[in-house]
């Protein structure tokens, strides 16, 4: 990424002309709800549209022992239910599993958010067994994304050919702009849309959009967007005020050279942690 923005500034122009122009011209983002209980979830909601936001990650209850019961499944359309209610008709909702249910809560979970058509249910149980997978896939419609933990490419291939994969994910921070647009032309055959993972820094948030920009079959891009006014202030100074902000429910593509941004090398000193 660092090489494609010294490419970008040497041309003057930012990093999604370098690799062959722009697919759109804004990138619609969506937020990581904060909190455990649905009253934080609600604030935090009300923040994050406050700030622009239209789409949000919803965090699963964390389940209290393995293979949940009634209890539980009424727990999650509880707490899905009352934050459609306060974000109305503009607000769309992905619920997170963040892998940690076991492949039959995740049926089942997928089963009572079905109805209420979220966006996708991400990382609903570990990607280790491919027919635990095709079983939450058969039971329900609820889109499936993976690939915030999948370190090889082959993982997603094999998802993709078996058709248990709505969204893939892969991490911005981790496989950077060129490993990510391989794992998007992957799934551009089977009419998968890429939702890249994202849980870094300013920087990375620029790396998103640039990447955003050049791929035919991106979905949506998760912006950070923290809890605190010192977080949200530290990110603006190092980056740039512009950079993460949201209208509407989209942010706009960087158009300075690069990356899109010159870090504030004060900024890092003022805010480094010894």
């Amino acid at each position: 990424m660092a090489l494609l923005d010294l490419v970008g500034k040497a041309c003057k122009t930012p990093v999604y002309r370098v690799l062959g122009g722009p697919t759109r011209n804004k990138v619609r983002a969506l937020a990581a709800l904060e909190g455990s209980a649905n009253a934080d979830l609600l604030t935090s909601m009300e923040r994050a549209m406050s700030a622009g936001y239209r789409a949000f990650r919803v965090p699963a209850p964390d389940p209290a022992t393995r293979n949940q019961g009634q209890a539980y499944q009424l727990a999650i359309r509880a707490r899905l239910q009352q934050l459609k209610d306060k974000g109305g008709a503009q607000a769309d909702f992905v619920v997170d599993g963040a892998g940690f249910l076991t492949p039959g809560d995740a049926g089942s979970v997928a089963t009572t958010i079905q109805p209420m058509h979220p966006l996708w249910f991400d990382e609903p149980c570990p990607v280790a067994n491919l027919q635990t997978i095709r079983k939450i896939s058969e039971e329900s419609v609820v889109p499936l994304g993976f690939g915030r933990t999948i370190t090889n490419p082959g993982t997603f291939q094999e998802l993709l050919r078996e058709g248990l994969i709505d969204v893939v994910r892969p991490d911005i921070c981790r496989e950077g702009i060129t490993s990510a647009r391989r794992v998007a032309a992957l799934a551009e055959p089977y009419y998968v849309a890429v939702a890249p993972h994202h849980e870094g820094g300013p920087i990375a948030t620029a790396a998103a959009l640039n990447l955003a920009a050049t791929l035919p079959n991106f979905f949506i891009q998760h912006i950070p967007f923290p809890a605190t006014d010192e977080d949200r202030r530290m990110r603006a100074e190092v980056a740039g005020t512009n950079l993460e902000s949201v209208r509407n429910g989209f942010a706009a593509l960087p158009t300075a050279p690069g990356l899109g941004i010159t870090v504030n090398e004060a900024a890092l000193e003022k805010y480094h942690v010894a």
